[in-house]
């Protein structure tokens, strides 16, 4: 909430410089490209242990790792004020201990994600920027993931992190730089969305907890509309 707060003070600012926008006067239609450097900032808790058959400590606890990630947006505008945007990317997490385990221990390894997203976006035009807010469903989908090497020693030949359905709060603005639609783009979304994590040693599962995600995805990077 801080860093979109932050956002919104930026936007105030910059919209206090003068117009180099073009002309927003009928747009519905346009559609935007973004290429984007995103930060990935995951939670990973452990929420529940629901099977653990090594006998895991009570206190046992994790973290997923940060990871930054090209992304690309695509938004088309159904009016001057609403779009519709998705994300295309990938990113790639290990999750590891943070209590009741050896401190960075390694649990799940190279774990890659696609956070599947469409928000609805709703456009305030306060001159030279153009903040929004915007909201919609995620689905995370898990292309791979490995045991991570602490667990190895317990026996464990594989693990699975299951996809999951969640929502994104998204809020951001764009800078227009000139009349031919290149500009600049800053965008912030929080994820609230979990996962089911399992360990099988051979076919027998051996261990399942409950991982609140809830990612903050920060992004920043150029726009072209037309």
């Amino acid at each position: 909430m801080k860093t979109i707060l932050m956002l919104a003070g930026a936007a105030m600012a910059i919209a206090a410089t003068p117009a180099m926008a073009q002309d927003d006067t009928d747009r519905a239609g346009d559609i935007q490209f973004k290429l984007l450097g995103t930060a990935v900032l995951p939670d990973g808790k452990i929420t529940d242990i629901r099977v653990n058959l090594p006998g895991l400590p009570a206190t046992t606890q994790t973290r997923a790792n940060d990871n930054v990630t090209p992304t690309i947006a695509i938004e088309y505008f159904i009016s001057n004020n609403i779009s519709i945007e998705t994300i295309a990317g990938m990113t790639q997490h290990d999750v590891d201990a943070t209590a009741g385990l050896p401190v960075g221990a390694e649990l799940v390894s190279n774990a890659k994600l696609i956070p599947a997203t469409v928000t609805a976006k709703y456009h305030f035009d306060l001159g030279a920027v153009k903040p929004y807010v915007g909201a919609g469903p995620s689905y995370f989908l898990w292309v791979n993931d490995d045991p991570g090497a602490a667990t190895l020693p317990l026996g464990v030949t594989k693990n699975t992190l299951s996809n999951e359905f969640g929502i994104a709060l998204q809020a951001g603005f764009d800078v227009p730089l000139n009349d031919t639609g290149l500009g600049l783009s800053v965008d912030v979304k929080r994820y609230f969305i979990d996962t089911t994590a399992r360990w099988f040693v051979g076919n027998t599962l051996a261990i399942e907890t409950e991982h609140k995600l809830d990612p903050w995805v920060i992004s920043a990077g150029v726009a072209y509309r037309f």
